[in-house]
């Protein structure tokens, strides 16, 4: 067993956001079944995929992404088509991922990077820095320290996991996991996706939660948060950075179910299972989707109670009449 231990320090600020996080967890759990609603699930996965990709400067938007997802053809760079497919197969596996495995890092990163390099599910040969878009960061440890400081980091993860609470065990494993750099691609994906990989362990709920899309809100702070952790020698700036945006996206979660299933009467309910999240619908699509006649009465009894409750938006807000005008629903 490896003596190593990542130098980092347990802060107030930590243990705040630790104890607002699981009180978070919590509500969110009587707020919102995920397990009944597979299209909420599986819209939140395609903002992870998304978000995390489009960090690496993926160009693809969202709407493209689910339709790789989805299987239909989007014109666009393969090498980023290929990203979405690789990064899906992987986060489509989250419940089943081994986070304290280097055998599963190795494997996941050859899913993750399929067909992408030469080098997928193997360490890295060469030397690499970490770099924010053409800003080079940091210079990576020597490539023949690689599976060492791999095999130290994930020997202190399996002896102390059930010591230290997995939000900051996940997010020192993040930091740490970006400072060794052990492949040659790939990466910032596969930290982001082995922290929700630990997170998954401890709440299975995680695995529906988007933290990437906090990240992607604030890329910048972001990089100088690792970049000011490397200058300081220990993690404890990345860790705070990182808890702040999970408690950020809960709140986030939370304040948009709070107008909850129980305000909700079943034409609403209705009108939401029958529209796909980001995908605009005209009033004729929706009363088609509905089997209705009456606009008057999709207006009164659907429509309006969706707007009023945030659960739908307008394209055109500021001209609710328009001609053009199209309804999308709201996600996380």
């Amino acid at each position: 067993m490896s003596d190593y231990t990542p130098p980092f320090s347990i802060s107030n600020k930590m243990l705040g956001f630790v104890s607002s996080i699981s009180e978070k967890i919590g509500k969110i759990s009587n707020y919102n079944d995920f397990e009944s609603k597979p299209q909420l699930r599986k819209n939140n996965r395609i903002k992870s995929i998304y978000s995390s990709l489009a960090i690496e400067a993926n160009s693809l938007s969202i709407s493209e992404v689910r339709d790789v997802i989805n299987g239909h053809i989007v014109l666009g760079p393969q090498r980023e088509i290929q990203e979405v497919k690789n990064a899906y197969d992987a986060y489509d596996n989250l419940n089943n991922i081994n986070p304290y495995s280097v055998t599963e890092l190795k494997k996941y990163h050859g899913i993750m990077t399929y067909a992408l390099v030469n080098e997928s599910g193997k360490f890295r040969n060469g030397e690499e820095g970490v770099f924010d878009g053409d800003k080079c960061i940091f210079m990576a440890p020597p490539a023949h320290f690689v599976p060492s400081l791999t095999d130290d980091l994930f020997k202190w993860m399996n002896s102390e996991k059930n010591n230290v609470h997995p939000l900051i065990l996940s997010s020192v494993f993040h930091y740490e996991f970006v400072f060794i750099h052990p492949f040659s691609d790939g990466n910032g994906r596969m930290a982001r996706l082995w922290q929700t990989a630990i997170l998954t362990k401890w709440k299975p709920i995680f695995q529906y939660i988007p933290i990437e899309s906090q990240i992607q809100k604030y890329q910048d702070r972001y990089y100088k948060s690792i970049s000011k952790c490397h200058i300081e020698g220990n993690s404890n700036i990345f860790i705070e950075f990182m808890l702040e945006m999970i408690d950020e996206i809960l709140t986030e979660i939370i304040s948009q179910t709070k107008s909850d299933i129980r305000q909700m009467n079943d034409y609403v309910k209705k009108l939401l299972d029958v529209m796909e999240f980001d995908v605009s619908y005209t009033t004729a699509k929706l009363l088609d989707k509905l089997n209705l006649k009456s606009r008057e009465t999709f207006r009164k009894n659907y429509l309006n109670p969706a707007l009023e409750m945030n659960l739908i938006r307008m394209t055109v807000p500021d001209k609710p009449t328009s001609r053009n005008q199209r309804y999308i629903k709201n996600n996380f």
